[in-house]
């Protein structure tokens, strides 16, 4: 039997993943998918704390979690299409357009 408290420890998981990701990776692809990595481990923690306390708050901050996730990846992969139109290439360690 699942309990609320096996779902916590893989969203713990699933973020510290996430935040290794973000940290090391030079792609932002993959730091892209890091972050939506992320994003999900916070939703099953809103989903499981919602089921266990019988309130819907979490489900709907969930909504709003998977909207801003949505809107960054549209713009996110937008960004990267037009980096990688200039530059051909996609790590992070070249985009120094705002650099003097």
């Amino acid at each position: 039997m699942l309990t609320v408290y096996h779902y916590l420890v893989l969203s713990g998981i699933l973020f510290a993943l996430g935040t290794y990701g973000v940290l090391t990776r030079r792609n932002a692809i993959v730091i892209f998918m890091c972050i939506e990595l992320m994003l999900n481990s916070v939703n099953l923690t809103f989903i499981s704390l919602s089921s266990f306390l019988n309130n819907l708050d979490g489900q709907i901050f969930v909504l709003f979690i998977m909207s801003v996730a949505a809107a960054e990846a549209a713009v996110g992969l937008a960004l990267m299409i037009a980096f990688f139109r200039n530059k051909e290439s996609v790590e992070v360690d070249e985009f120094n357009l705002l650099k003097w």
